[in-house]
């Protein structure tokens, strides 16, 4: 079993920067990629930014250049640098993994779900 935890959420100003952090924890041999993602009420999931073990990255187009995702191997965890938040990204933000759990096993995981408020 592998699970996510995410951390970092919470209410910020418009303007304001916030940093989500995700954990991956369990019987993991590797991590193909982590990824973000997020979902307003009434509205479909999307993409927000992903990162190969690699360290290449694709970001929402929207997003790009106000969201930064990095990744730490060694710990298994996935950031989000989120600066100059506007209101329409308040969501909640999702944290994903495609790991390898077995010799042969490839299973894709997601965390609980973060939230965050961006109002003045």
């Amino acid at each position: 079993q592998v699970q996510l935890v995410e951390s970092g959420g919470g209410l910020v100003q418009p303007g304001g920067s916030l940093r989500l952090s995700c954990a991956a924890s369990g019987s993991i041999f590797s991590i193909y990629a982590m990824g973000w993602y997020r979902q307003a009420p009434g509205k479909q999931r999307e993409l927000v930014a992903q990162i190969s073990s690699g360290g290449s990255t694709d970001y929402a187009d929207s997003l790009k250049g106000r969201f930064t995702i990095s990744r730490d191997n060694a710990k298994s965890t996935v950031y989000l640098q989120m600066n100059s938040l506007k209101p329409e990204d308040t969501a909640v933000y999702y944290c994903n993994a495609d790991v390898k759990t077995r010799q042969f096993v490839r299973s894709d995981y997601w965390g609980q779900g973060t939230q965050v408020t961006v109002s003045s």
